[in-house]
């Protein structure tokens, strides 16, 4: 094929083509500081011509040239105002490299918060084409440039995101890395994503459009009323919600959690009847702003059991425009439903921490397959690396200790993890695709995500009996959940307020402007090691059957 495909290609691109291979050739024989060391300038690195190459091209010839360690971002310095002399570090290009940090005074929307503007010095460059690359990054930004050019550059941060950021970078500063070159066209394509996060009519629209360019949905507006008049009565324990949120901060996260999983739902909830007939809604990742469920920490984000009609307020209150869907159990699977157990086990779990530990993991199940691109494994662990360098304590609650119990190791950090995992033979990417498995206890509790809380208390009531030993559901994902055949196939015995006439769904859409998709619907029946292989790339999310 590489050969049909360079004879196709016009002359020019040939002639193009056989250069760069001349050229990587020619240069991989001196090191970058082999010359240095004799006092020449090399004219020439192989590592040059990365930011040039496609990202499919640049990561393998990276591989080839360093080791994963390697390839990691490395911070080089936090650049801090006021500080007594300037940041200095040898970058992969310029070996002697300046850094200062200057406050700038600010009124936005009525505050001082202010802005700064980052001074960088780069000299002495150890070839004529190469180039730095670096991501400048607080907890609240990530940001980045790329110099050619010995001379002071300057990056502009026109505005901080709030007080926060300000004193964090006032006691920190802003962390800076040294990133792989072959990274930039990663970087250039991801910040296509940014608008996702706005909460405004501009943010939906892009949202929109990203899950309709990206995943092939489509987004048609439901006849009024968009809010559905509720009997609780008709709804029963064991009941599922998918919700959709497509604006503000969880909107645009859902939208990426889409893209990466193929689900057309972002969040799930569970509905359940105590002995009352009082209807309530458990579920992982509830926003404890008021510091009142649990006994958890205010701000935290844990699971709950809650009220159904606060529940129902909230929804109707949240500024993400939610699109929510309930969906009915089927009879048979109710009549099998242990109540009692379901409410045993969402009461256990009660105030534990959202499944930060295992979040990821239920997405990735292949080598390669389970990465729209720009993403792979590279940048993966690249934005691990960062991440631990900003928020060490999350990055150990998000993946380090899920690593570590891959290994049968503790304690290890990302770096050490990355060093087991090669001094054992094995790639990064494998180790990321090791099934998760529903009995691993992290420091916190057991490790459940919206979606796999709702799983596990099926688990517990019956629902994936004689088979549930053999079925972990942290692996799950949210399309994974609405696609399993449990739930009602009979339109008829929907509650006679679940859908218009002009809007009939095979589930009950109670809150929404636009008309929810969940394709592949009810449609795959349970089976053992259910999940734990699957491929998921856009915009087909082809599932091949029992993977």
């Amino acid at each position: 094929m590489a050969a049909a495909a360079a004879a196709c290609s016009p002359p020019r691109r040939r002639m193009g083509a056989l250069l760069l291979v001349v050229l990587l050739a020619l240069s991989a024989g001196v090191p970058r500081g082999g010359a240095a060391g004799l006092g020449l300038k090399v004219p020439f690195s192989p590592r040059d011509v990365l930011p040039m190459l496609p990202r499919q091209v640049a990561w393998p010839v990276m591989n080839t040239l360093h080791s994963a360690v390697d390839l990691l971002p490395s911070f080089v310095a936090a650049v801090a105002p006021g500080a007594p002399s300037p940041a200095a570090w040898s970058g992969a290009c310029f070996a002697q490299n300046e850094a200062a940090l200057e406050l700038t005074a600010g009124d936005r929307n009525g505050t001082d918060v202010g802005g700064a503007v980052l001074r960088l010095k780069t000299s002495s460059a150890q070839s004529w084409t190469c180039m730095d690359l670096y991501v400048f990054a607080t907890p609240y930004r990530i940001t980045w440039d790329y110099y050619f050019a010995a001379r002071e550059h300057t990056l502009e941060i026109k505005s901080w995101e709030e007080e926060a950021e300000l004193e964090y970078v006032k006691q920190h500063g802003i962390s800076v890395f040294l990133m792989p070159s072959g990274m930039l066209g990663t970087l250039v394509s991801l910040i296509d994503v940014l608008p996702l996060f706005s909460n405004t009519a501009w943010g939906q629209h892009y949202n929109l459009a990203f899950l309709e360019k990206h995943m092939g949905a489509s987004f048609e507006k439901r006849s009024q009323p968009w809010v559905a008049n509720i009997r609780k009565e008709d709804i029963q324990s064991g009941d599922f919600l998918a919700l959709s949120k497509i604006r503000g901060r969880w909107g645009g996260f859902e939208t990426l959690e889409k893209w990466v999983t193929g689900a057309f739902a972002g969040h799930t909830s569970v509905c359940l009847k105590d002995e009352k007939g009082d209807l309530w809604v458990a579920e992982s990742g509830y926003e404890n702003e008021k510091g009142i469920c649990c006994k958890a920490t205010l701000g935290e984000e844990v699971i709950a059991i809650v009220p159904w009609d606060e529940w129902w307020a909230m929804a109707l209150k949240d500024d993400s425009n939610p699109q929510i869907a309930l969906l009915p159990l089927h009879p048979d699977v109710r009549a099998r439903f242990n109540e009692s157990a379901a409410w045993d086990y969402a009461r256990s779990m009660a105030g534990k921490p959202y499944g930060y530990h295992n979040m990821i993991f239920s997405w990735i199940d292949t080598i390669g397959d389970n990465y729209p691109p720009p993403l792979d494994a590279n940048l993966v662990m690249a934005v691990m690396s960062m991440w631990t360098r900003l928020q060490p304590v999350y990055a150990a609650n998000m993946w380090n200790e899920a690593l570590n119990k891959r290994l049968g190791t503790e304690g290890l950090d990302l770096q050490g993890i990355i060093m087991e995992t090669e001094r054992r033979g094995m790639s990064f990417d494998q180790l990321l695709t090791i099934p998760e498995q529903d009995e691993w206890v992290y420091s916190d509790g057991k490790s459940t995500t919206c979606v796999a809380f709702i799983l596990a208390m099926y688990k517990e009531a019956g629902i994936f009996d004689p088979i549930s030993e053999s079925i972990q559901v942290t692996e799950f994902t949210i399309r994974d959940a609405y696609m399993l055949k449990i739930f009602e196939n009979d339109e008829a015995r929907l509650p006679s307020w679940c859908n218009t006439e002009s809007d009939k769904l095979p589930f009950c859409q109670i809150l929404g402007e636009y008309r929810m998709e969940l394709p592949e619907y009810n449609t795959i029946e349970p089976y053992a090691k259910m999940n734990e292989n699957c491929p998921s790339l856009p915009p087909t999310y082809k599932r091949p059957s029992h993977c």
